[in-house]
């Protein structure tokens, strides 16, 4: 008999990634002890990325750097070979702010360009960046001074920290930039196609979320077109307008006009560097979900990167989240088989956090019977 892949992100809030894959790959073994399970724990490029990676047998390199405010902080990136996967969001992202308080003007990437200093240092020929879940706005230039730049204003002082403060941005000091940087391949995991400016980018859409007050906006992207300015000058090339450069508030824009930094979708990188299309081999069923699934599902997140990957092969895709906002006709062109949500089993939701590695594990058994043949099983 096939196997059943077991490929869920996180439940936010209440089970990260490996916990879910292990709960609902418990409830498979109740319901058919014979049954191949095959765990990969996968992630959209946002906290969890480098969890999932650990769990596909990468390497963990601990690295001491600053989060979003300059606190010190640890850092876990993941190795493999000659690629590194770094996660913005363990060092410059919402959850990495004290106390949760919000940062909108000053918050920096300078953190996440240290652990780029680290891995470069270490030898890395590839530097994966996954960036969801940022809390900053200050389109990369916290990044580049983490590599050693200076972003000066017109008299030659460097600049504070955060996007507010790109409004007097005149020039960038490359002399002291790492000296692998320009050599070494980075690449920004991104699923959104913002641009770096206007009533689209990087301020506009992303920065409420990040606690900015609509006059705190107009002032970030205000300095983040002063800073697309500064890097069309420094480096010969505008990025403003490239779809994604808005991404993570702008955090690939100082990487991709003076490194030549890329970006690639974020889903399909995180799958193919832990190797889903491996796993997927002689799979009968494949099982994915996350926390919640709702519109933002359907943009990016990772249950239906799994779906239309697993589509492409053949094989049924069900889902299993907390709870679910989507209808029947948008599950079904999502490319979902089937739903089961711990919301339908649990008493109340804050029995559904509490208990959400039981409850999965109940839903693993139930969808067995209904989703896989009834043949006898095959022990590997």
């Amino acid at each position: 008999m096939s196997a059943i892949l077991v490929a869920p992100d996180k439940f936010k809030g209440s089970a990260d990634a490996p916990t879910v894959a292990d709960a609902l790959a418990a409830g498979i073994a109740d319901a058919d002890p014979h049954r191949e399970v095959r765990r990969l724990p996968v992630a959209d490029g946002g906290e969890g990325t480098v969890a999932a990676a650990l769990a596909a047998g990468w390497a963990p390199v601990t690295v001491d750097a600053t989060g979003p405010t300059g606190r010190p902080l640890t850092v876990t990136y993941a190795r493999r070979g000659p690629t590194a996967l770094v996660e913005l969001a363990a060092v410059a992202g919402l959850g990495a702010l004290p106390d949760h308080a919000f940062r909108p003007l000053d918050a920096t990437t300078h953190g996440l360009g240290t652990v780029l200093a680290h891995a470069l240092d270490a030898g890395a020929d590839e530097i994966v960046v996954g960036i969801g879940g940022s809390a900053t706005t200050d389109g990369g230039a916290g990044l580049l001074t983490g590599l050693g730049a200076r972003v000066l204003d017109a008299d030659g002082r460097e600049l504070p920290p955060g996007g507010a403060a790109l409004a007097r941005a005149s020039r960038i000091d490359l002399s002291t930039l790492h000296p692998r940087a320009h050599e070494v391949p980075i690449v920004f995991a991104c699923d959104v196609d913002n641009p770096l400016l206007g009533a689209t980018g990087a301020a506009a859409v992303y920065g409420p979320q990040k606690g900015a007050s609509p006059e705190q906006v107009a002032e970030l992207d205000a300095a983040l077109g002063r800073w697309a300015s500064v890097l069309a000058r420094t480096a010969g090339r505008d990025v403003a307008d490239v779809p994604g450069a808005g991404a993570a508030g702008g955090t690939p824009c100082g990487a991709m006009a003076v490194l030549g930094a890329s970006l690639r979708p974020g889903v399909e990188t995180v799958l193919e560097l832990v190797g889903f299309p491996a796993a997927l081999r002689d799979a009968e069923l494949v099982v994915t979900g996350e926390g919640c699934l709702d519109r933002q599902t359907l943009h990016g997140k990772a249950p239906v990167g799994v779906a239309r990957a697993a589509r492409a092969a053949g094989i049924p895709v069900v889902a299993v989240a907390g709870d679910c906002t989507l209808g029947d006709d948008e599950l079904r062109a999502a490319g979902f088989a089937g739903v089961y949500t711990v919301a339908a089993i649990a008493p109340d939701r804050a029995t559904a956090l509490a208990d959400a590695p039981a409850l999965l594990r109940r839903i693993g058994a139930e969808l067995v019977p209904v989703h896989t043949a009834s043949r006898p099983s095959r022990v590997r």
